[in-house]
Order: C-alpha cells, then structure tokens, then sequence
C-alpha cells in the first residue's frame, strides 16, 4: 500500500505546485524537489530489503561479494543520476541534466570494466587454442 502513499503525496505536491509556480517559481521548484527526496526516502527501507535478499542469494551461491558490490554500485549510480538529471530537469536545465546522465554513464562503465575482464578471460579460457 505505500503506492498509495507515494501517489497521495506527488498528487498534493502537484496541486501546490501548480497554484505556486504561477507566483513563486521558486518555492515550486523546492516543493518538486523535497517531494522527490520524500518518496526517496519512502522507499529506502524495500531497497535495504532487496539489497539483503541479493546479499544472502550471493552468499548461498558461493559468488565473491565483490561482484554484487559492483553491481550494487552500479544501479546506485544509475538511480542517483537518474533522480538528480529529473530534478535539474525540472528547474529547467535540460543541458544539466544530460551531462548529469553523462557522468552517470561514464562512472558505471569504469565501475563495470573488472566484470567485463573477467567476462573476457572466461571466454577466452573457453576457447580452444
């Protein structure tokens, strides 16, 4: 049910910030903002919960954490980017915003090349010489 709480919250930050943008832009803006880091914050206790159920799966598995540490980096890095480009997006900074993704895209290949490496060496050891 915390749907419903994140839809009731973005649908009175809505309203207040279609009656204010019209006078204040500003305080628009920051309603919009602190909306979003409100629902963020909503749902940090279901993304510590997946985080634990992946950490115990790579246990069980027998996978090294360093793997699953990246990979978590890495979605981390994809949320983090995604939510600051659409609140620059939405003060009106569309350039902001595509170089935010940018950064955000560069920062998980670098993350991701040691999977990548070891990915080639796997298939590499595959093949017949």
């Amino acid at each position: 049910m915390e749907i419903i709480q994140v839809v009731g919250l973005a649908l009175i930050a809505t309203v207040l910030i279609l009656v204010i943008k019209e006078q204040k832009p500003m305080f628009a803006f920051l309603i919009a903002a602190a909306t979003g880091v409100v629902i963020f914050m909503l749902l940090i206790g279901k993304i510590g919960a997946v985080i634990e159920v992946l950490k115990r799966l790579a246990e069980n598995s027998g996978m090294e954490s360093i793997y699953l540490k990246t990979v978590l980096k890495i979605i981390g890095i994809a949320y983090i980017a995604e939510f600051g480009a659409q609140i620059v997006r939405d003060a009106g900074q569309e350039s902001i915003a595509s170089k935010i993704e940018l950064a955000g895209k560069v920062l998980i290949l670098v993350l991701a090349i040691p999977i990548i490496s070891i990915i080639i060496e796997t298939v590499m050891k595959l093949m017949p010489v």
